[in-house]
């Protein structure tokens, strides 16, 4: 068996997808997602000038060498880039494989370990009136895990996540169209005196039983990140995530001297070498990987058992970043993984990104239940694909009050 050809797309509803299709000689085809916000035709041209040509005429039962021709092969290695183009084909290899073999990719891991995959939405608000509606909406249809993001008075823009202007709070997704960033102002100390009070009145309202997640997206500093764990304990968050950048890892440390707050951390990470650390001394819970990111299926596998012995849980990154294929990924691991924890997940599920992706994979009562069909159980419809282009945008970025620039 013979990979005869590879393409790439660029494009999709609201949204700058790519997407690799591998093809073999015996008529069988594989998808994978390289999709990163802001830096789409990077990937897609690292698909096309470098990966591509050297997949031809390859076994795609291979996926191990595969895998380890990219990247050992490639002097310099992993970052975000590679690591997205490596991890396309690594998927696109294991829906080959799996359809080859007839079964759901999730038997070819091992098999299910749950029938569902608890999931959580994201609510926001802006203001705790607005956000608290939006917990009731997702809460009423089924949702047993919502992370809370609410506007913080007085500051002068939006905070991280949270929609300007009331009633805007139901699947609510940041704007990244435009190829100049949008600028957000940040306050560190109106933050910090607010946002504690603010999910006590949200425990209270909504009771022992729902899973509070917040993410406060790398805005403190490590001493504040330490401070504002220990105080919002009493507040049992099912986790605390992104609190202060994880490029200093031992600043974790100094979070875990000073709070029981279980921390997430990892979306922006890119291979095991990110995060081996973190996860074998135990500074985090929930390691938040994205199989794309990371280099399919192959290398977040690794990064999942690595966490298994720690006591690290997995919660993979589900923004829209990621497209229906990366979910369907993450969808197989999150049914096979002993050690599993939650799985972000947005609404992508509008007409037109279900007849450009369509599946049977589908979300019931909270849980993300993964279809029996061969492969990753996502189709891709190449007419569909020819109405979209590539539409410049870029991630927002962030600023102190005085202009200093901030983390985003």
């Amino acid at each position: 068996m013979k990979i005869t050809d590879a393409k790439v797309f660029v494009g999709g509803p609201g949204k700058n997808y790519v997407t690799l299709k591998i093809m073999t000689d015996q008529g069988i085809y594989g998808l994978g997602d390289a999709t990163i916000n802001g830096r789409e035709t990077l990937t897609a041209a690292y698909l096309r000038d470098y990966i591509v040509p050297n997949l031809i005429g390859k076994d795609p039962r291979n996926s191990e060498d595969i895998w380890q021709f990219f990247y050992r092969g490639a002097y310099f290695r992993r970052g975000p880039l590679a690591m997205l183009a490596f991890g396309a084909v690594d998927v696109a290899l294991w829906d080959i494989k799996a359809k080859l073999a007839n079964m759901p990719l999730y038997q070819l891991l091992g098999g299910k370990s749950r029938e569902g995959a608890l999931v959580y939405a994201h609510a926001t608000g802006s203001d705790l009136e607005d956000l608290m509606d939006s917990i009731a909406f997702y809460v009423e249809q089924g949702y047993k895990a919502v992370r809370v993001q609410c506007g913080i008075p007085g500051m002068p823009s939006a905070s991280y996540g949270v929609a300007e202007g009331k009633g805007k709070n139901r699947n609510y997704i940041t704007d990244f169209s435009g190829i100049i960033p949008k600028e957000e102002i940040w306050d560190t100390d109106l933050y910090m005196r607010y946002m504690p009070g603010a999910l006590a009145e949200i425990r209270a309202r909504f009771g022992p039983d729902l899973k509070i997640l917040h993410d406060v997206h790398h805005r403190l500093l490590p001493r504040e990140a330490a401070e504002f764990a220990k105080e919002v304990e009493p507040v049992r968050l099912y986790w605390l995530e992104d609190p202060t950048p994880a490029d200093d890892q031992d600043a974790l440390r100094l979070i875990r001297q000073h709070s029981t707050v279980p921390i997430a951390i990892g979306e922006v990470f890119n291979s095991i070498w990110d995060c081996n650390k973190l996860i074998e001394n135990e500074l985090i819970d929930f390691i938040r990987v994205a199989v794309s990111h990371a280099g399919g299926i192959t290398h977040a596998r690794r990064i999942t058992d690595l966490a298994g012995l720690h006591n690290v849980r997995t919660g993979f990154h589900g923004a829209p970043s990621h497209s229906p294929l990366c979910m369907a990924a993450q969808g197989h691991l999150n049914v096979w993984a002993p050690n599993f924890g939650i799985q972000e997940y947005l609404v992508l599920g509008t007409p037109e990104c279900d007849a450009l992706f369509p599946s049977e994979h589908r979300l019931e009562n909270g849980l993300f239940h993964v279809s029996d069909a061969p492969g990753l159980g996502v189709g891709f419809n190449e007419e569909e694909a020819a109405r979209y282009s590539y539409e410049p945008g870029s991630l927002p970025v962030a600023r102190l009050q005085d202009g200093t620039l901030w983390n985003y």
